[in-house]
């Protein structure tokens, strides 16, 4: 403070050092970044689609917004990382972030809860198994539909889907694979017009059911049929794909040994979990909630003779801590989902699918590369 007030000259504020244009940049920089971050973490986030589970709903090459603020956004797990960099530094293929230090599940007020139907992108759960372990938000970034809500029971009938027995609302452009016997081969160019994909000479192509009823109008279609899974087919579906093994295969738990023979088009039911519903464990249900106890809610779980062991304890009941959904893709039969590793719990979703703001064929011309009729699609 100056005490001499009366100075008038003594009270003028000293002139600030002009900064250097390098300081300029580097100020700039950094202050772009942090806005950048924050705007990633709080509010929205571009996201490409890669593969196409879920055409013809969204194709690969769609960029789309992601809202944070749907569903409230998540507050950082693994603050110290790379910025723009989600688990891997591009080129020399690292670790993007320091899991020496790791917070807990938050997540601010949203404007809705996940609601069946809605496209969702989420942090891929098995990325915390062998050989990733990744932290929760470091996950590998999955989009799907949700088909299930906590508390649910979802099961697949003939590739229709059942939500609490009543069939759920099939994506108007979702589609499976089909068999066709023809006469003679299709029209190439009426195919691609159709968006029918793969197809040749002993494929099974895929397709809407629009392009369906269309193409088995064909005067040389003898034949169109659904490759649809009978009932009781087993299938490598979760909990007793090979991939992702739910235990030791000898369990002698109490209640009648179950055998799972579920399939991509016949699974379930299969009741999700709610956070405050308690499971009764058994031989049943074990298979079904243990990867959900032990890996998502991190408990020790051990099995000794007849006995649960949960953190030592013996236990023949459980009691869920978070809410989990159920994720499908709406291209059925080419989508890695639920189906095959089970239950995406709260703290691993991240967004709501807005709009596309741009749309790549990689497979066009140099001049037809951009599908300009994409633009700035609602995502439903």
């Amino acid at each position: 403070m100056n005490w001499k007030f009366w100075n008038k000259k003594s009270t003028k504020t000293a002139a600030k050092p002009k900064k250097s244009k390098t300081r300029e940049w580097v100020d700039a920089v950094v202050f772009a970044v942090i806005a950048a971050t924050l705007i990633r973490t709080f509010f929205i986030e571009a996201y490409t689609i890669p593969t196409p589970s879920m055409e013809r709903s969204l194709l690969v090459g769609d960029f789309l917004f992601v809202s944070k603020l749907n569903y409230g956004a998540r507050t950082p797990m693994t603050p110290i990382a790379f910025p723009f960099a989600h688990h891997t530094m591009p080129l020399i293929n690292t670790k993007a972030y320091w899991d020496g230090w790791e917070l807990g599940y938050h997540r601010l007020p949203g404007f809705s809860e996940v609601k069946k139907g809605d496209v969702v992108v989420f942090n891929y759960p098995m990325d915390a198994d062998s050989p990733y372990y990744r932290p929760v938000d470091k996950r590998e970034n999955y989009i799907k539909r949700c088909q299930g809500t906590p508390g649910d029971t979802l099961s697949v009938r003939e590739a229709q889907v059942y939500v609490n027995s009543k069939p759920a609302p099939n994506p108007p452009e979702g589609q499976i694979d089909y068999t066709i016997n023809t006469k003679s081969p299709l029209n190439p160019d009426l195919l691609q017009d159709l968006h029918v994909s793969m197809y040749d000479q002993g494929s099974y192509p895929t397709m809407t059911k629009d392009a369906y009823n269309t193409i088995k109008g064909y005067s040389n279609v003898t034949s169109i049929t659904p490759n649809i899974r009978k009932p009781g087919e087993q299938d490598y579906v979760y909990p007793t794909n090979s991939q992702h093994p739910v235990g030791p295969p000898s369990l002698d738990l109490p209640g009648k040994p179950h055998d799972y023979h579920w399939n991509v088009d016949n699974y379930g039911p299969i009741i999700i979990p709610k956070r405050g519903w308690t499971v009764k464990l058994d031989s049943v249900t074990y298979p079904l909630y243990e990867r959900c106890i032990a890996v998502y809610e991190h408990n020790k779980v051990q099995i000794v003779g007849n006995d649960i062991l949960i953190n030592g304890k013996k236990a023949d009941s459980y009691t869920f801590q978070m809410n989990y959904y159920w994720m499908m893709g709406d291209n059925r039969h080419d989508s890695d989902d639920s189906r095959f590793w089970g239950f995406v719990p709260e703290d691993h979703i991240v967004g709501k699918a807005l709009f596309i703001w741009l749309s790549l064929d990689d497979q066009g011309s140099f001049l037809g590369k951009i599908r300009w009729s994409r633009f700035f699609k609602i995502v439903h």
